[in-house]
């Protein structure tokens, strides 16, 4: 609702800038999409890497988080 609100001021005071920005942001967004998926990718192997090491202690009955 922000970003909208911001948008709309800038119709407001500038308004060939404001349409340029609503033509650019779907086009920004699929570029900036294959970073989005190589990040949920790493953050999914240190999430793994993360389990397999405290695996022993879960096994031993250790409580996660204390």
């Amino acid at each position: 609702m922000l970003s909208f609100l911001l948008w709309l001021l800038v119709l407001f005071l500038c308004w060939p800038l404001a349409l340029l920005a609503l033509v650019f942001y779907p086009i920004v967004w699929l570029l900036l999409l294959p970073f989005r998926l190589l990040g949920i990718g790493v953050e999914a192997v240190f999430e793994l890497l993360r389990a397999i090491v405290l695996l022993p202690a879960r096994i031993l009955g250790g409580r996660p988080g204390h």
